[in-house]
């Protein structure tokens, strides 16, 4: 009997429900829009950074991230690779060696990072053989074969097919200099890449510094980057003596701080919009209780006890609540699920903005995440809850004689 009272003294003032339901239909709707945008944008700058330069996982020499000295090399064992690929939740393992030195092309020179990779192993860590640009990706076969970022190569003024002449210091103490074949241009979006990153064979690379059969590091990509901590603990009984394995947050700890910095994000843009949402509740129901306090009158001269009186009000905003969650929590997955899908292109507009070591396209898009549903659900449920509570406490203690000589 208190579900049938509930809805029909919900609609009772259509008008005025109709309108805290469509402000709490938006509310959660687009909350859920913007938590998925915001995920979004966590998930395309931690791509960046780690897809397309670092990976989420890196064995190297203790210490080489922070100086990249040239002799802290290890054995190029592809066995050892081969092993951590096979291991759960790893995707992928690519050996690296890093040179930096000049690059030249005509009279222009620049300075550079030559980076040697297996053209095949490193395409399942980063994503350069998919954001090409102009020519190819390097082929295993190709020696010379050089993949060079886009503000590089506009500097030199080269094009897939030029010569570069590449020019840095061997181990030997010798001068390493050596001809270089472009046979593609990448684009990240990031500056310290597109403006001095080439990639290069990895056998052409070991032969110009004097350093066969010798690595810098050893880079991994894996399934879940968020659970990369507890990936690498795992993996250190089976690593070798004298080499570290460092996750992404320990190589960029600013955006381990932006990422962990999300779910403090997300409560203060929860409390913000809901705020308003529980003031509109508010009155809905605080006018309702006033309109029928005759009716409360009645009701508790008849037996009804001031709990139920409480109920019934409480129930009211919950049917409230579920009838607008169900129908904001659809529109939100709809709108989620488009901009997943398709997105926002900005480009026009805006250019690519690199913030702690990641990189923002200006293209807009969403991920469909449970948390970024559950968070606004619970919330719309708490908030509604305790904006009727005070109308229903209200109605609860209505004494009945002077309830009833209301008009």
């Amino acid at each position: 009997m208190l579900l049938r009272l509930a809805f029909r003294n919900l609609w009772r003032n259509s008008r005025r429900t109709l309108l805290t339901l469509s402000a709490m239909v938006a509310s959660s709707a687009l909350l859920i829009l913007a938590l998925g945008v915001f995920s979004g944008m966590f998930s395309d700058m931690l791509a960046s950074a780690t897809e397309q330069y670092h990976g989420h996982l890196v064995l190297s020499r203790p210490g080489y991230q922070d100086d990249r000295d040239m002799f802290a090399h290890f054995a190029a064992d592809l066995d050892l690779a081969d092993q951590l690929r096979r291991r759960p939740g790893v995707r992928g393992a690519s050996p690296r060696l890093r040179a930096f030195g000049l690059v030249a092309h005509g009279d222009t020179t620049r300075p550079a990072e030559l980076l040697g990779i297996d053209p095949e192993r490193e395409s399942q860590v980063t994503s350069f053989s998919r954001q090409l640009i102009a020519g190819r990706y390097p082929q295993a076969a190709e020696d010379d074969a050089a993949l060079i970022g886009a503000g590089l190569a506009k500097k030199l003024g080269v094009a897939p097919g030029d010569e570069l002449v590449f020019l840095t210091q061997a181990a030997d103490g010798s001068l390493g200099n050596d001809l270089l074949t472009v046979s593609g241009i990448f684009q990240t979006g990031a500056g310290n890449r597109d403006n001095g990153l080439v990639l290069v064979q990895l056998s052409w690379l070991q032969r110009l510094t004097v350093l066969p059969g010798k690595i810098h590091e050893l880079a991994l990509t894996i399934d879940e980057p968020m659970a990369a901590a507890e990936l690498a603990a795992s993996l250190k009984p089976v690593l070798p003596d004298g080499l570290e394995l460092r996750t992404w947050g320990q190589l960029l700890p600013e955006m381990q701080e932006v990422i962990a910095s999300y779910d403090v994000s997300r409560l203060i843009l929860v409390t913000i919009l809901y705020a308003a949402t529980g003031l509109g509740i508010l009155n809905t129901i605080f006018m309702s209780v006033l309109e029928r306090t005759r009716e409360f009158g009645i009701l508790m001269a008849l037996g009804m006890k001031p709990g139920e009186v409480r109920g019934l009000v409480l129930l009211e905003t919950l049917v409230l609540a579920l009838i607008s969650l169900i129908i904001g929590v659809a529109a939100g997955i709809a709108m989620t699920f488009y901009m997943q899908r398709v997105g926002i292109d900005l480009s026009p507009y805006l250019s690519a903005v690199t913030y702690a070591g990641g990189t923002l396209a200006p293209r807009l898009t969403a991920v469909l995440d449970g948390v970024n549903l559950l968070v606004p659900a619970a919330a719309l449920l708490l908030v509604a809850l305790a904006a009727g509570y005070f109308p229903a406490r209200r109605a609860a203690r209505f004494n009945p004689v002077e309830a009833l000589r209301e008009d």
